[in-house]
């Protein structure tokens, strides 16, 4: 699966990771530097278990946690309607 922003997503690079503004409701996310970077991979065409795969390396002693993270935050991303499916080109 691959993730794009919702057209009326804009993303915002911060000090400390991103910012996500969804201009339907004036709401945003603010995501820290470990959600900003799997975010940012998700972006880039990787798939969640990639980003797993990628952060396990990175990250090597949270283990198992790593993919059930990246899993609810995919979740969270889809249900507030901030990313969408898409398929690669």
């Amino acid at each position: 699966m691959s993730l794009a922003l919702a057209p009326e997503v804009t993303a915002a690079e911060t000090s400390n990771g991103l910012v996500l503004l969804d201009q339907r409701s004036g709401r945003y996310w603010q995501l820290n530097g470990t959600g900003a970077t799997t975010v940012r991979m998700l972006l880039d065409g990787r798939t969640p278990d990639g980003v797993s795969a990628a952060l396990r390396e990175r990250f090597p002693d949270c283990g198992e946690r790593v993919e059930a993270d990246v899993n609810s935050l995919v979740d969270a991303l889809l249900d507030a309607r901030l990313v969408e499916s898409c398929q690669p080109e």
